[in-house]
């Protein structure tokens, strides 16, 4: 019996209330799924009392036997969770359950689109816990008092906009939730349904999972002999047993892949995952998972990451992100290890040995896997590679030590296929190199439409030698550490002198030659005219469709370099572009032919313009360059 005082009525937060309306309109398919998470935040509940009394054995308050007991009453439609974990105080009830406190929560409204079958997978990605209970609840009522604490609080709910909150009086510690099913969900009272779903969900919870067995009176059997009595009792039937602590030949694929949903609380299932125990100067045990869908919040400054960290079986931490580099910040599992002490905290990790052992020992595991996926399961690794390929991407400037691994799972759009599906790897690509060629060649511009339509590209089309096609933000930051990949140097083709070595045949050259005497002094007049706009001026024979282009110079910062800076507030040094021409280009021969000199400016100024939309998108004087424009065609039209 509790006894209720200084009751007060809440509103919920506002994105509470989104998430409420879209579970009350049951927007699972799979109902029984309120179960799992339930039984999992329960067990993470007695985790941290575990931890948090290794320093102080008075929380347990004689009662060290932590365990969740599931029980009904068909009378008044109830299924109730309980545990002896660590509790909540008030604070702590109206923060956990009034609120969505997660970040990405606007993104994640933002994605909904109004299908019920696409935003179900979207909040299964999203991850709301506690909140599954209204799939199949009209109300919950969640009675908690905090290990060391006297106060207990009752939390109640319709899921309708508003919860009460109320002081009771509760005698033990830990938390119940009460499910006042609706009427149509009375499957989840019946005892052989509830089991079920137990064994489905809980048998790698490390704490017992109980339910109430009734009475057997003795009986007689079908030969005479007397059956015994079994008395009422609580029943565990979970196993009880942290699934990493078994050997592999013992769990089978579902148990694994159901643990997954059970420390990442994602509802998909994982791509792909890896269990090992190492012995030997570290002795630890790795259970590291690859998602299939990414977080809202990955790119969220304030997005957690990292592994759970048990030390000799007992939880530590969540989110312990000195065990995997930042660039695979999407791993999800857990680390077990034998040599870090009880009281570690994450202050002792940053530079601890046995820290930096086990993080290059799981680096190293998870570049493996991808590799692997990537060479026997093309498919599943196009399916990584579109949710976390940008977040890879940071991997060569981060991890110089585990570059040449990084770059062999990396994937490019080309001028090969002409999507922008990024689907080409490094070795694709040398492995369809033309004889002669000794460089690998990319372009990197805003999005794929530029950079597949960039004029740098046209004698590459002419001669049929591949390019890579980049335009995300982070690649030319990438390409910066990247400089070489199986001997072979990355070599941007907007930037300095164009070589194509061995590929430029004799034929070639002579008739370049010839093109440029035909324009001879050109350079040198535009020269004069742009003065300090440009760095050089010359010729070029990259181009075979546009009249002229602009590169960057071999000691300058690029363009999109440039523009990735100023993205994140730090300006970059102006760097002005080297202008080079298309000798064979009728717009540059009719410049060539132009004698007065007013128009040969406004025609020198229109091309540069122009050669700097295509390459950056923007002009410095966009109003100029559309009056010199008119100008010019209002003259041609005379």
């Amino acid at each position: 019996m509790t006894t209720e005082t200084n009751k007060e009525n809440h509103a919920f937060g506002t994105d509470a209330k989104q998430i409420l309306n879209l579970m009350i309109h049951s927007l699972y398919s799979n109902k029984e799924i309120f179960l799992r998470e339930l039984i999992s935040n329960s067990s993470d509940a007695a985790d941290k009392l575990r931890f948090l009394a290794l320093s102080d054995g008075n929380l347990y308050q004689g009662d060290a036997e932590l365990k969740l007991k599931i029980s009904t009453d068909e009378k008044a439609g109830t299924v109730t969770i309980s545990d002896n974990g660590i509790g909540m105080n008030r604070d702590e009830v109206i923060s956990s359950l009034g609120t969505i406190a997660k970040s990405g929560t606007a993104e994640f409204f933002e994605n909904l689109s109004g299908d019920q079958a696409k935003d179900s997978q979207l909040i299964g990605q999203f991850g709301v816990g506690f909140y599954s209970a209204f799939i199949v609840a009209d109300a919950v009522t969640v009675r908690t008092r905090k290990a060391g604490e006297d106060k207990a609080v009752e939390w109640y709910s319709k899921g309708e906009g508003e919860y009460t909150i109320a002081e009771i009086e509760k005698e033990t510690r830990g938390t119940e939730i009460t499910l006042h099913l609706k009427d149509e969900e009375k499957e989840f009272l019946e005892d052989v349904r509830l089991r079920s779903i137990v064994t489905k969900y809980a048998d790698h919870i490390s704490i017992p999972v109980q339910m109430f067995k009734e009475e057997v009176p003795e009986s007689e059997g079908p030969d005479g002999e007397k059956v015994a009595a079994v008395p009422a009792e609580w029943e565990t039937i979970n196993k009880a047993t942290a699934l990493w602590t078994l050997d592999k030949s013992e769990i089978e694929e579902a148990e694994y892949k159901e643990f997954y949903k059970h420390v990442s609380h994602d509802w998909e299932e994982p791509l792909a995952w890896s269990h090992n125990k190492v012995e030997g100067k570290s002795e630890y045990t790795s259970l590291l998972y690859i998602p299939k869908k990414a977080p809202f919040d990955l790119w969220n400054r304030d997005h957690k990451s990292g592994l759970k960290l048990y030390v000799q079986r007992v939880f530590i931490m969540d989110d312990a992100e000195q065990f995997m580099p930042s660039y695979l910040r999407f791993v999800k599992g857990l680390l077990d290890s034998n040599d870090l002490p009880l009281n570690v905290s994450r202050e002792i990790l940053q530079d601890n040995k046995v820290t930096q052992a086990i993080r290059k020992g799981c680096t190293s595991r998870i570049l493996k896997m991808l590799d692997r996926m990537g060479k026997n399961k093309a498919e599943d690794y196009q399916v990584f590679w579109n949710e976390f390929g940008q977040v890879i991407k940071e991997g060569p400037a981060e991890d110089a030590a585990n570059k040449d691994a990084i770059a062999k799972l990396l994937r490019f759009a080309s001028t090969e296929n002409n999507e922008s599906t990024q689907s080409v790897s490094l070795a694709d690509y040398v492995s369809r190199m033309k004889e002669g060629q000794e460089k690998i060649y990319y372009v990197v511009a805003d999005n794929f439409a530029a950079a597949k339509s960039s004029p740098h590209l046209e004698i590459f089309r002419k001669k049929g030698i591949e390019v890579l096609l980049m335009s995300d933000r982070v690649d030319e930051w990438m390409m910066s550490h990247l400089t070489e990949f199986d001997s072979k140097q990355l070599m941007s083709i907007t930037r300095g002198d164009l070589d194509l070595g061995d590929l430029d045949d004799d034929e070639s050259k002579k008739e370049q030659e010839s093109s440029e005497k035909e324009v001879e002094g050109l350079v040198e007049r535009i020269k004069t005219v742009l003065g300090d706009k440009v760095k050089e001026v010359r010729f070029t024979h990259r181009l075979t469709d546009s009249p002229a282009c602009v590169v960057s110079d071999e000691n300058d910062m690029s363009s999109q370099m440039a523009k990735l800076m100023e993205a994140v507030g730090q300006g970059a040094p102006e760097a002005k572009p080297v202008f080079e021409l298309n000798p064979e280009h009728q717009l540059v021969k009719h410049l060539n032919d132009e004698q007065d000199e007013d128009k040969f400016a406004q025609w020198s100024e229109v091309l540069l313009d122009q050669a700097l939309l295509a390459e950056r998108g923007t002009l410095k004087d966009p109003a100029g360059f559309v009056s010199r424009l008119n100008k010019l065609m209002l003259d041609l039209s005379k």
